[in-house]
């Protein structure tokens, strides 16, 4: 396969069956717009089914990793059925996408990564962050569930008691912080993420295919077995972008100030 049709990702091969993968919006902080999060969606089917690709490594152009959801995308999705229940089925094309690619698959988290963005850095099977790197789920601050992959995703990394903080208050958390907690697998200074994910890839990409491949579906079960959880944690944040708090939510984001939710109204 080529991958050259794709309009934000961009596409290098590396030795060793290394395939690069670069969010590339960078003057938006490659946050993802519909175009960039159907991509995200749909390529790890492509990476699955091409012999060539042993390895997936995945990054964000510039400064950042991906600053979740482009707000006029979010604001355009909003209130819309049509368009919510389209941003379902990608949601889950995207979660379960990583979770069956048969290659491995690792997150350079070079910058700030939020919403979609952390759904790739932390669904990837080995993470690599940025020591200040910002990580975050951030769909409260939002007005909506904390859907997409963070309800199976946190509490196997982190445990419970820093998954329902954590997603419950929006706060972000460090590249460093991320490693102490589990929620990372390993932390380093910024300028060697890219280098590290790398070096972790071509010792994936040079080892034995078919145990490191049957090693990651395995392990992937904990992912599977919690399959109703991410159900219903995706239809609840979906269920929050036809309600009122996520246009406040948005509004709040523009105006740069403290949002005033109407659920928190009385």
């Amino acid at each position: 396969m080529t991958f050259s049709d794709y309009q934000h990702l961009l596409f290098e091969r590396r030795e060793h069956g290394v395939l690069l993968i670069t969010m590339n919006r960078p003057e938006k902080y490659n946050a993802a717009n519909a175009v960039m999060h159907a991509e995200l969606a749909r390529v790890w089917g492509e990476v699955s089914t091409d012999a060539s690709v042993r390895v997936a490594v995945i990054t964000g152009a510039g400064k950042a990793f991906c600053a979740g959801g482009d707000l006029s995308w979010v604001e355009d999705t909003a209130g819309d059925h049509a368009k919510v229940a389209g941003l379902l089925t990608e949601m889950s094309d995207l979660v379960y996408g990583m979770v069956n690619c048969d290659k491995p698959i690792i997150s350079a988290i070079n910058g700030v990564s939020v919403g979609a963005g952390t759904v790739v850095g932390l669904m990837a099977d080995i993470s690599i962050a940025a020591n200040e790197a910002k990580i975050g789920d951030g769909h409260v601050g939002l007005g909506v569930a904390a859907g997409d992959h963070a309800a199976i995703t946190w509490p196997l990394l982190c445990g419970m008691a820093k998954a329902r903080y954590y997603l419950m208050t929006g706060e972000m958390v460090t590249g460093e912080e991320a490693e102490r907690i589990g929620l990372v697998s390993k932390a380093v200074p910024r300028e060697q993420v890219l280098e590290e994910a790398l070096a972790v890839a071509a010792r994936l990409g040079t080892g034995s295919q078919t145990s490191i491949r049957w090693t990651k579906k395995a392990l992937n079960n904990w992912i599977k077995q919690a399959g109703p959880i991410f159900d219903q944690g995706a239809a609840y944040e979906m269920l929050g972008f036809l309600g009122p708090d996520i246009t406040e939510g948005i509004a709040s984001i523009r105006e740069k100030r403290a949002p005033q939710f109407p659920s928190a109204a009385n």
